[in-house]
Parts: structure tokens; C-alpha cells; sequence
């Protein structure tokens, strides 16, 4: 029973981002943007905490479920506008994993379980929303910073500094080894301002 709640689970996920209008090629095919992002999500839970249970596998690949259907662009664009789209995004991401969860048959405590992690609930306190927050910030130092780079180059070296710093903070001392040790591919351009960032 627990493994067809958990395929039907990430069945319903895979649906829900595939609907994604967004695109993105990677190794010549062609994504629905937050379905890619899912899958390099769950591909870098295998890698760093390979022994995770069926509740994080979930989350990881919920990490930005239907993600554009709340844009940026719907909130003030400043400060305190960003941090009320990103309240949102929370809620979004937790709400939707909650009904699919639903729907495949999984029990409250274990829903609950999900969503605090996916809603990114107690931070530093509790385990489950600590590694999502270590795989998230491994797979945007693997996949997702050059391109932001690239889309930012009016941006200065203290700014990414800063930027770079913000993610690392969020991460565990055990992300942070993770990292180090070569086991994430960091881009060559930008390998030497993250090893300022992450040493100083």
C-alpha cells in the first residue's frame, strides 16, 4: 500500500509540473522548466542523503510544484514585495502537495510531515525542512547560478558575495562539506567568487 501511495504521489507531481508553459533545454531535450528542476531535485537527494525516506523524496520533488502560477511579477517589486511572493510561494507549494498527497491516498501525519518541509517550516530546527533547503542550495550551485549570473551582469562582486553567502547560510555544515569535497559541479567562472564567499 505505501509504495502505490507513493508511486501514485509521484505520478500526480510529475503531472503537475509537466503542465509547466515554461521551457528549458538540458542535454538537448527539451522541459517544462519546474519538471526538470523536480527531477535534478530528487537526482540530488539520491547523491547527498541517498537513505532518505518516502516523505523527503516527496517534498524534494515538490520543492517548486506549479511554481508559475504565483509570478513575481504579481507583487510590488521591491523588498517587501519579494518577501510576500515568497510567503506565497510557500503556501502555494504547501497547499497544492497537501491535495495530491490527498488524492493518493497518504494519511494526515504523514501530509502534515510534507508540508511543514515543502512550506520551509522551522528552519535549522527541523531536519526534514534543513535537508530540503540543502538540496535546493546544492542543485542552484550546480545547475542554476551561471545562468543567473548571465542574466545579471550588472551586478558587482560584492552583490554576488552577498547573494552566494545568503544560500550558504541557509545550508548545513554537512552541505557545506558536501560541496567542498567535490561531490557538486561548480562552474569554472564563477568557482573562485563562491570560494571567497564560502571561506571568508
Amino acid at each position: 500500500m505505501t509504495k502505490q501511495c507513493f508511486d501514485r504521489a509521484k505520478k500526480l507531481i510529475d503531472v503537475a509540473n509537466s503542465e509547466d508553459p515554461n521551457r528549458e533545454i538540458s542535454e538537448g531535450k527539451d522541459w517544462p522548466k519546474e519538471l526538470l528542476y523536480s527531477h535534478r531535485m530528487s537526482d540530488m537527494l539520491e547523491r547527498y542523503a541517498p537513505d532518505a525516506d518516502d516523505a523527503m523524496k516527496l517534498a524534494v520533488s515538490a520543492q517548486h510544484i506549479q511554481r508559475w502560477k504565483s509570478p513575481r511579477s504579481d507583487y510590488p517589486m521591491n523588498r517587501k514585495g519579494y518577501h510576500q511572493w515568497r510567503a506565497g510561494l510557500y503556501k502555494l507549494h504547501a497547499d497544492t502537495i497537501a491535495d495530491l498527497l490527498a488524492k493518493a491516498g497518504y494519511e494526515n501525519e504523514f501530509i502534515a510531515r510534507v508540508t511543514q518541509a515543502v512550506g520551509k517550516k522551522l528552519l535549522k530546527t527541523n531536519p526534514d525542512t534543513q535537508l530540503l533547503e540543502d538540496v535546493a542550495g546544492l542543485v542552484f550551485f550546480e545547475h542554476y547560478l551561471l545562468d543567473f549570473a548571465g542574466r545579471h551582469p550588472e551586478y558587482d562582486e560584492q552583490k554576488w558575495l552577498t547573494i552566494i553567502r545568503k544560500i550558504w547560510n541557509k545550508m548545513s555544515v554537512r552541505a557545506h562539506q558536501y560541496a567542498l569535497a567535490g561531490h557538486i559541479k561548480f562552474s569554472d567562472s564563477l568557482a573562485a567568487i563562491i570560494q571567497k564567499a564560502v571561506s571568508e
